[in-house]
């Protein structure tokens, strides 16, 4: 009699998801570290692009200026993955790198002005590097996107939900969303 309740136990406890929920918990937190890895690499890029750019647009003060305060807010502002439950946490940090996005869009907008800059090879080298870069972080969002799904379904359905309940008590994760500035695309003049 034992060894069956033994063995019910084994087999109840092997189905309750703990060992899933762990898993898809650690997933999380390493896609989030690939999004903050490659946000770094932007903000490493913008202080060489701000300069290369400050060199023929002396007079372009205010813009140059605004990517270096979006840039110093975004580095001072840290999400822990701890802190991945909290919208309000998120929705900060989003609003701090969507300001950088902004400001870096309004840099290459006035760079249009400057045909010289435009040649120039360590400008054209940093604006691939950060074209590059753009394309890292939105893959990395996506795939953070994903483990927050598979996440956050792992806690939420039978048995696992159960589990989570009594043992666990995970909470859900917020998704990397795009900021409202993202719903109209961006209006570029050509003079």
């Amino acid at each position: 009699m034992r060894l069956w309740i033994g063995l019910l136990c084994v087999l109840l406890l092997s189905g309750c998801g703990y060992n899933e929920m762990q898993k898809n918990d650690e997933s999380v937190g390493a896609a989030w570290g690939n999004v903050q890895s490659a946000l770094q690499r932007r903000m490493d890029l913008v202080p060489n692009l701000v300069e290369t750019v400050k060199g023929y647009a002396a007079h372009e003060k205010d813009t140059l200026q605004a990517v270096v305060d979006a840039r110093a807010k975004a580095t001072q502002m840290k999400l822990p993955v701890e802190a991945l439950s909290d919208a309000h946490a998120m929705e900060s940090y989003m609003k701090a790198q969507s300001d950088v996005s902004s400001a870096l869009a309004r840099l290459l907008a006035v760079v249009e002005n400057y045909p010289d800059l435009k040649a120039n090879q360590n400008f054209l080298d940093l604006q691939h590097q950060l074209e590059g870069t753009e394309n890292r972080i939105n893959v990395a969002r996506e795939r953070y996107n994903e483990a927050v799904q598979i996440y956050n379904t792992s806690i939420r359905t039978f048995p696992n939900s159960l589990t989570n309940s009594m043992l666990l008590h995970l909470a859900a994760k917020e998704y990397f969303k795009a900021d409202e500035a993202a719903a109209t695309a961006p209006k570029v003049k050509f003079n």
